[in-house]
């Protein structure tokens, strides 16, 4: 087979899925890349070993299936580098560890990802580092909160849970100005729908997990750096000994293939249902980043490609019966599984937590419900989410 030749702005995203990330001809002309297990790598003479003068060395500094996942993953960034972690939580830690260190002061935004969030709190501020959290809509204005100590801005876009935006490039430039580096959570949109280096992120996280996989049956990370930012992330994976299982990275990679058109299915669902929801009377709001009513809908347009299928909406309730209302709702449910994660093929919901918010705060008119909008069809989604309204008006 010969090798693709085109540049990756000359074919389109599901071309570039299709094809990334694999070298038929480096293997016997096999579509997929092998899954090469190893740990101890073998060197031909004292010499190569003693300058590891070979392209692989030892196991954990990765196989050519871990390459080829990572291969994939730099050309949809436009990364100089990536690394694999083994979850989204830790493709946050390791890029924190590989940048802050004690005495430092970090700014994280307020509707970051709760995990983000206890890590911030407990490990980092053990190590020393200051931690404090901003506004997501503050913008260029973050500028009034940088100390000459600080030395990390983290962004999430659209925000954990109630989904608002940030102006990712007015404060990548302002935090750039006093030396700053910007990290980004970018699961929601995945590179297909954002990509946060072309907006002046120097790090760009993914939990792979979601729709990398697509079958919620891996656990997985990304971080990818500019060319900058690169060398202390690689330095830190491997001096924390981080490494994943070439059985996970081939898991995703395959899981690539598919991801477009999936994303697509996800995308024109979750308008569906979000467009819906807004017309019911038990709704007081629907937070949809793709929604024209949303506060944050002109920075998405701007921005953004394409939206994936997580959203949330707030269901009418008075306080003393918020939780009630919200239990009743997802009990009620059928084809909505009650868990944790997104982005698989099956449609799931859950009540969530805003007790954490400092400085963004939670709405006021009820609990608020997150939807993950699955592959399943519109039509079966919409009777399961009326017989859970139904259950919450019956409380």
């Amino acid at each position: 087979m010969a090798e693709k030749k085109s540049a990756p702005g000359e074919i389109g995203i599901n071309t570039r899925l299709a094809h990334t990330g694999n070298k038929p001809s480096d293997f016997h002309g096999f579509v997929n890349p092998p899954v090469v297990r190893a740990s101890t790598v073998l060197f031909p003479n004292a010499r190569t070993m003693e300058t590891r003068a070979q392209k692989y060395t030892y196991g954990t500094r990765g196989t050519p299936t871990t390459d080829a996942l990572c291969d994939a993953i730099n050309e949809l960034e436009g990364a100089a580098g990536t690394i694999l972690v083994p979850s989204g939580l830790a493709a946050v830690t390791v890029p924190f560890l590989a940048y802050l260190s004690s005495g430092d002061h970090a700014l994280i935004v307020d509707s970051v990802y709760y995990p983000t969030r206890h890590f911030c709190d407990t490990m980092l501020s053990r190590l020393g580092v200051t931690i404090e959290y901003y506004d997501p809509m503050i913008g260029a204005a973050i500028e009034s909160l940088i100390r000459p100590n600080t030395r990390l801005v983290h962004t999430e876009a659209p925000g954990s849970n109630t989904f608002e935006m940030q102006d990712i490039r007015a404060i990548a430039d302002t935090a750039h100005r006093h030396g700053c580096v910007v990290t980004m959570d970018n699961t929601w949109a995945t590179p297909l729908y954002f990509r946060p280096l072309d907006h002046g992120v120097d790090v760009s996280i993914h939990a792979a997990t979601k729709y990398p996989s697509g079958h919620s049956d891996v656990l997985l990370g990304t971080v990818s750096a500019n060319a900058a930012h690169w060398p202390a992330l690689t330095e830190a994976m491997v001096t924390l000994g981080v490494c994943v299982s070439p059985d996970d990275s081939y898991q995703i990679l395959r899981g690539l293939r598919t991801m477009g058109i999936r994303l697509e299915r996800h995308q024109e669902s979750a308008m569906a249902i979000a467009r819906w929801l807004e017309s019911r009377e038990e709704v007081a709001r629907v937070l949809h980043p793709a929604l024209p009513s949303f506060p944050g809908h002109e920075l998405w347009k701007r921005d953004f490609g394409g939206a994936s299928g997580i959203f949330s909406f707030v269901l009418k309730a008075e306080p003393e019966t918020g939780k009630a209302k919200a239990h009743a709702f997802l009990d009620a449910l059928s084809f909505f599984g009650l868990g944790y994660s997104w982005g698989g093929f099956e449609s799931l919901a859950l009540h969530a937590n805003l007790s954490d918010r400092r400085v963004a705060k939670a709405p006021s008119e009820g609990p608020v419900i997150r939807l993950q909008i699955g592959l399943e069809d519109v039509a079966d989604l919409r009777r399961d989410v009326e017989a859970g309204l139904a259950a919450a008006n019956a409380v």
